[in-house]
């Protein structure tokens, strides 16, 4: 700890909140407040600093927006590897823990390498006219976390996918990672709050997009005016939500 941390050297622009105000002191040897994470701006809004985590997100994806060395060396190292691999932590440990996961027994992180680019059919022998060829210009009605997912779930049956997130992709590949759940570890069984996903209800989860990508294609994170269409869901609507 240094100076740096002295209510002296805060700028004047930045006051700490209090619950009863603002304040200059408060506890601790540096006279900080309970409530130091939260400061406001003197225009009158409430900015939160971030934690720690956040702030690992954020320089994730500034590297990953300047292609630094580290993110391509891992590029070059991942192309190598199996479409599926199993890890022993996380690489974005941030996402992970914003999305459910917990360093302890009954977790799995699985990497998976799916292809980009729309969907590959065979060209017709006989002859068509271009309009009629139906060859390009097919894409997937999901998404590639959700195609990762469903890909993930058919290696593991023995597990639930709980979530997953973006970690890299290049001109080829992209490269997510899913978060697995054991659902017969008694450290999952016993714990109130991952038991949910325990129940039979959710096994298969990821086919039958009750995930947040799932959710997320199915449209269901839209509500009111413009989302007629997709509740109770797109088949019950005749696919006119899309």
């Amino acid at each position: 700890m240094g100076d740096d941390l002295a209510l002296d050297n805060i700028p004047e622009s930045y006051h700490f909140l209090c619950v009863g105000g603002y304040v200059r002191t408060g506890c601790g040897p540096y006279g900080l407040n309970h409530k130091q994470s939260e400061y406001s701006y003197d225009k009158g809004w409430n900015y939160t600093m971030p934690t720690a985590y956040q702030h690992m997100n954020e320089i994730w994806i500034k590297q990953q927006k300047e292609r630094s060395d580290v993110i391509r060396s891992r590029m070059i190292v991942w192309r190598k590897q199996s479409t599926i691999v199993k890890l022993e932590r996380p690489s974005r440990l941030g996402r992970a823990r914003s999305l459910g996961y917990k360093a302890k027994q009954g977790y799995v992180v699985v990497r998976i390498m799916t292809g980009r680019g729309p969907r590959e059919k065979p060209r017709p022998k006989s002859g068509r006219k271009p309009r009629s060829m139906g060859v390009v210009k097919f894409t997937p009605q999901k998404s590639r976390r959700w195609i990762s997912e469903e890909r993930v779930g058919r290696k593991y049956p023995n597990l639930r996918v709980l979530n997953s997130y973006w970690v890299g992709s290049d001109h080829k590949w992209v490269w997510h990672e899913v978060i697995l759940v054991d659902p017969n570890h008694p450290v999952i069984f016993n714990d109130p709050n991952i038991n949910w996903i325990c129940d039979s209800s959710q096994k298969g989860r990821e086919n039958r997009g009750l995930t947040s990508a799932g959710k997320k294609s199915r449209g269901l994170r839209n509500k009111g005016k413009g989302a007629e269409k997709m509740r109770p869901s797109l088949g019950a609507k005749l696919n006119r939500g899309k």
